[in-house]
């Protein structure tokens, strides 16, 4: 019997990476972008609130004026560091916005469902929780379909908000690319150019109390 490992939901899974250099920018097949979000949508949430939106951004002229602010981000981050790190970040592509088909922009508006957001009351941030739940389903789902997802985090939101016209209360999650891609890497950008590597499962799980581990 083969190993749940192997299942294709596991393989989906560990296959999945957050792509910078590898899209293609071939147009998209609608029906697919349509499964993607559609998968994005049928996430979990808080209260059965849905506080996300999904702005699908394909004008380049946009997708020029983001990509430029980004580049200016990545300096300011760039002159923080030195020596080593600064050599090793100097190598790693930080961004795919115009290699891409195109942008999701992933908002969360937190007065979705309301004022009584059900299981929202102690815990403020649970709403913002759902939003990334959708971001991991449409990314999964992405990787399903033989297309890549990259996350862009080098960006002011009041930037990204006043760029695409975005409300005020709505908070702009994420700015993702996506679309078709050459391939996805073996391993993940940031652990082949040497910037960090991931731990081992037993270095972060703990057993019924935080530091113990028996």
């Amino acid at each position: 019997m083969d190993s749940p490992l192997d299942t294709p939901f596991y393989e989906v899974l560990h296959r999945r990476r957050d792509v910078r250099a590898e899209f293609t920018g071939a147009p998209v097949a609608e029906p697919i972008l349509r499964r993607i979000l559609t998968a994005a949508h049928a996430a979990p949430s808080v209260g059965l609130s849905q506080p996300w939106d999904f702005i699908v951004v394909r004008d380049r002229p946009l997708r020029r004026a983001f990509q430029e602010h980004v580049q200016a981000e990545r300096s300011v981050f760039a002159a923080g560091l030195a020596g080593e790190q600064a050599e090793t970040f100097a190598r790693i592509k930080v961004e795919g916005v115009m290699e891409s088909s195109l942008g999701v922009v992933v908002s969360y508006d937190p007065e979705r469902g309301g004022p009584a957001v059900l299981g929202r009351h102690a815990i403020a941030d649970a709403g913002l929780y759902s939003v990334c739940l959708a971001i991991q389903n449409l990314w999964l789902a992405a990787t399903a379909e033989g297309w890549g997802v990259g996350w862009v985090s080098f960006y002011r939101e009041e930037f990204l908000r006043r760029l695409l016209s975005i409300p005020g209360g709505v908070r702009p999650v994420a700015w993702l690319c996506l679309g078709p891609v050459r391939g996805l890497a073996q391993t993940p950008d940031l652990e082949r150019h040497g910037w960090r590597k991931r731990l081992p499962l037993d270095d972060v799980v703990h057993q019924e109390r935080y530091g113990q581990r028996r």
